[in-house]
């Protein structure tokens, strides 16, 4: 049998490292897929849906640095990679999508299952390209995986059967991908930064995903600088750990002396972080650094006194010795102090946690992280198990915390454990769901991940309602709608899938219940956990326009008959209110 352009694509894929594919199969990709099965060396991962199978690739790009391939049918089956490819193109990891196509006699004639690929994938992709002869693939797809790989994104290859299945022509039929590129800020913007640290009475440092790779350098700018840490939700596992100044985080999340840091300190160094959320960012008194590598960034969230292009780490390695030491730590122990504090308060949840009914989710994610391994990777839907994670699960050196944190989208901690698992095989990789993201998208591929055997640990935070859109409705002054549902037994139906499932609804089951999940092996496990509804999540400065909205809100709720909603709030909540 003579080489088909479907064998051209898969011997370039391989040689640009990719080596599994999540999809479904289907009429227009058959002679794709059938190429991958001659090949041998991709690991084809059939899922139930193909909206799990692009987040689980996203997961594994993210956590591997290598590009991962989905694929979808024409029409419907790549409608269903258009959410998954805008988070990866968010988080700028390379995905390559191959998307099954029209036949190429019956292009442009609304044909069944018909859609441009390039009007469809604009929005969600670094490169679109359409193979409508053979003679384009080595070109096509060495733009499609490079613009992938060195841009970030997803990238698309539309492929119409037909040209799959013809014969590619005689052609060198690999990728050779340039090095990525770490290079620090240039000489002028290295001497104006020193020269502003060094004018500056005090200093703050608020740190991003940007900072991956970079502890050891900021961690000694700090020190030296005696320079309070704060950070974004991306880049708490990079520069909480083994930090002397850390401050906590800032925003609704927030928590600690990192607000107090970053509206006073003279100078804000802003290291690796495009942090959307400007309201909690200074726009007055002090003075703005910002370094980051996609120079785009620099300056759209808050006005900046020097904006930095450059690679945190290397940029802060050549700054270190160019900055004066600052010996006066008052402003650093004020905010580590008011860190202390906040800490102090919230444990009340977790150290009496298995004395307090109904079971708190801070109690839950505390006991969750004491337990789980130091590598493990924990996995967070959008919605309160975010929360959680970002407060109460520490995170190391080899402690990873993944998810849809800038796209933002529901349901993707199954998904990415599911990926992650397959790219690291024996490590922890810990969902944890909401309840709502756990019945849209992992209870259909739970039976993909029986039928692959893995180990993937999902802890669902039930408390039957979207609780995070709740809080959202209560912070705009609104009466709750639309939020509660019925949840079922969730253990009862993952073993009823052939998972092993573990339902906790006392507090002093939770221990138990999680070494017994995270001991478990041969397969996933869903430990279905039924949390305090009311638990509240404050953050360590409120908004005034956020405390006006729950004032408001409880005020409403009272008018419209649901004071008992409003009281349970309170006293479930009166430690942290």
């Amino acid at each position: 049998m003579s080489r088909t352009v479907a064998d051209g694509l898969w011997e370039m894929l391989v040689s640009a490292g990719v080596r599994r594919c999540y999809g479904i199969v289907g009429d227009a990709l058959n002679p794709v897929v059938d190429a991958m099965r001659r090949n041998g060396q991709v690991d084809f991962v059939h899922v139930r849906n193909e909206e799990f199978g692009v987040f689980a690739a996203v997961a594994e790009a993210k956590l591997t640095g290598q590009p991962v391939a989905v694929c979808g049918t024409a029409g419907p089956g790549v409608a269903h990679l258009i959410n998954g490819m805008l988070d990866a193109l968010k988080e700028r990891v390379p995905v390559i999508v191959l998307a099954g196509d029209t036949e190429t006699v019956l292009m442009d004639t609304e044909t069944v299952e018909e859609l441009n690929p390039y009007r469809f994938f604009a929005p969600a992709a670094v490169y679109v390209g359409r193979l409508v002869s053979p003679g384009q693939l080595r070109a096509v797809v060495t733009s499609a995986v490079t613009a992938a790989v060195t841009r970030g994104g997803p990238a698309v290859v539309a492929l119409p059967g037909d040209i799959a299945a013809a014969a590619a022509r005689k052609d060198d039929y690999a990728i050779r991908l340039p090095r990525p590129a770490r290079v620090p800020a240039g000489t002028e913007d290295l001497s104006a930064m020193a020269e502003m640290i060094n004018q500056a009475r005090t200093v703050a440092v608020f740190g991003g995903q940007g900072c991956a790779g970079a502890h050891a350098e900021v961690t000694a700018l700090a020190a030296k600088l005696s320079a309070p840490v704060g950070y974004s939700l991306k880049g708490k596992q990079f520069l909480e750990h083994d930090n002397a100044n850390a401050v906590g985080m800032t925003g609704l999340l927030g928590y600690g002396g990192c607000h107090h840091a970053l509206h006073h300190a003279d100078v804000l160094l802003m290291l690796g972080t495009d942090f959307p959320f400007s309201d909690f960012l200074p726009h007055h008194g002090t003075k703005i650094i910002q370094v980051d590598r996609s120079p785009e960034r620099l300056g759209r969230r808050v006005p900046v006194a020097l904006g930095v292009a450059g690679d945190v780490q290397e940029t802060v390695s050549a700054l270190l010795p160019m900055v004066e030491p600052k010996p006066d730590t008052g402003f650093l122990t004020h905010c580590v102090e008011e860190t202390e504090r906040f800490h102090r308060r919230a444990r009340h949840y977790t150290d009496k946690g298995s004395r307090i009914k109904p079971i708190r989710p801070e109690y839950l994610a505390a006991t969750l992280s004491d337990l789980a391994d130091d590598d493990a990777l924990f996995f967070a839907d959008t919605g309160t198990p975010v929360i959680w994670a970002a407060r109460h699960i520490k995170y190391g050196p080899e402690r990873r915390l993944f998810g849809s944190f800038s796209w933002a989208s529901m349901a993707t901690a199954s998904p990415g454990a599911f990926g992650a698992q397959l790219a690291f095989p024996g490590r922890q990789t810990i969902a944890l769901c909401g309840d709502g993201g756990f019945t849209m998208l992992a209870l259909g591929d739970l039976l993909t991940e029986v039928q692959r055997r893995l180990p993937v640990v999902h802890v669902v935070f039930n408390n039957s309602g979207l609780d995070f859109v709740k809080i959202e409705q209560q912070e705009a002054g609104l009466v709750p709608f639309g939020t509660d549902f019925a949840t079922p037994d969730f253990a009862a139906v993952a073993e009823a899938m052939g998972a092993k499932g573990i339902r906790v609804e006392d507090p002093d089951d939770v221990e138990d219940a999680l070494r017994a999940a995270l001991a478990h092996t041969g397969g996933p496990v869903v430990v279905d956990v039924l949390v305090d509804p009311y638990a509240l999540t404050v953050p360590a400065h409120v908004p005034a326009r956020t405390a006006a909205g729950f004032t408001l809100s409880a005020a409403r709720q009272v008018l419209a008959g649901r004071l008992d909603d409003v009281i349970g709030t309170a006293a479930h909540n009166a430690r942290l209110i």
